[in-house]
């Protein structure tokens, strides 16, 4: 199983949207996000591609009750208070948006570990734990929307990162 991994969106729809388009593409189903979306319509083209998707809230996310009935309304869409700890296949899975307010024993707890905030794509290992930034699909801070895809399978993590054509217009 192909997941989507996505970070940081900060309202920048037309980002979301074209990260999203690409995912689809390339076989996810089911997308996981580490929180700021900001605000409920941010949601929007998750409903639009009719993509599954888990989240937890991040600093940014003002409206949090806002955003947890928009994704109620969808399809197979569920927010989450960060961290949210929850079994995925055969892998336990955390996600939260700043890793730094987790303690080093609930991220080796884990077999996966997806994490935002600092808006920078990363992969690293802990053990036996993955833990992954798929960066900021909002593109505010770097300038390009950016986001992952992790083969559950294989723990393997594929980074996307998308030029202006790609999603402006």
């Amino acid at each position: 199983m192909r997941v989507g991994l996505l970070s940081d969106s900060h309202d920048r729809v037309p980002a979301i949207d074209a990260l999203l388009r690409e995912m689809l593409a390339r076989d996810v189903t089911f997308v996981l996000h580490a929180g700021d979306y900001c605000s409920p319509f941010s949601l929007q083209p998750f409903r639009d591609h009719s993509v599954a998707m888990a989240g937890v809230f991040g600093r940014n996310d003002g409206d949090p009750e806002g955003l947890r009935a928009f994704a109620e309304q969808g399809m197979g869409q569920e927010l989450f208070e960060s961290p949210h700890s929850f079994k995925l296949g055969e892998h336990k899975i955390l996600m939260v948006h700043d890793i730094g307010d987790v303690v080093e024993r609930s991220v080796l707890a884990h077999s996966i570990v997806i994490h935002g905030h600092t808006h920078l794509q990363e992969m690293k290992t802990r053990g036996e734990t993955l833990i992954v930034n798929p960066g900021e699909a909002c593109g505010w801070l770097f300038g390009a929307p950016s986001a992952a895809i992790l083969d559950l399978d294989t723990k393997q993590v594929e980074f996307l990162k998308l030029d202006a054509t790609e999603w402006t217009k």
